[in-house]
């Protein structure tokens, strides 16, 4: 795997990684009166580690033949209070629909994805204290 980050202006930079799929990064929010134009570097970490744990809970529940049709993933991070400003915590929220799910196979998707699956869980976990809940939604 392999990306690059180029600086555009002020705090802003361009990341592309070798899929092509670029995203914007800027710190310029609340910096010398600046209007942020892309998600903070720590908000991009977030939103992989949210976006890791989804993907591995939809492909588990499919896997199982499970009759999903919508999963998302709240997240809310805790950061020191001092440089550097790294997650203490992080507190993610799942919200599985789907016809027929029972909380047990959606909390064993859940468990797998973080103790087994997704990398940013398994390499964040190592320094901050992940914590996990499950809420299902009936299709229809």
């Amino acid at each position: 795997m392999k990306a690059r980050v180029k600086w555009v202006e002020d705090l802003r930079f361009i990341g592309q990684p070798t899929s092509g799929h670029g995203v914007v990064m800027d710190a310029s929010a609340g910096a010398e009166g600046k209007v942020s134009g892309g998600s903070s570097p720590m908000e991009m970490i977030l939103m992989g580690l949210g976006g890791c744990a989804g993907i591995d809970v939809v492909m588990i529940l499919k896997k199982s033949r499970e009759a999903v049709t919508d999963c998302v993933v709240d997240l809310e991070a805790t950061r020191a209070e001092t440089i550097p400003k790294v997650f203490t915590d992080i507190h993610m929220v799942f919200t599985v629909t789907g016809t027929g799910l029972t909380e047990a196979k959606v909390e064993n998707a859940v468990r797998l994805s973080h103790e087994k699956y997704c990398s940013a869980s398994l390499m964040l976990g190592k320094s901050v204290n992940i914590t996990r809940e499950t809420r299902i939604v009936e299709a229809g």
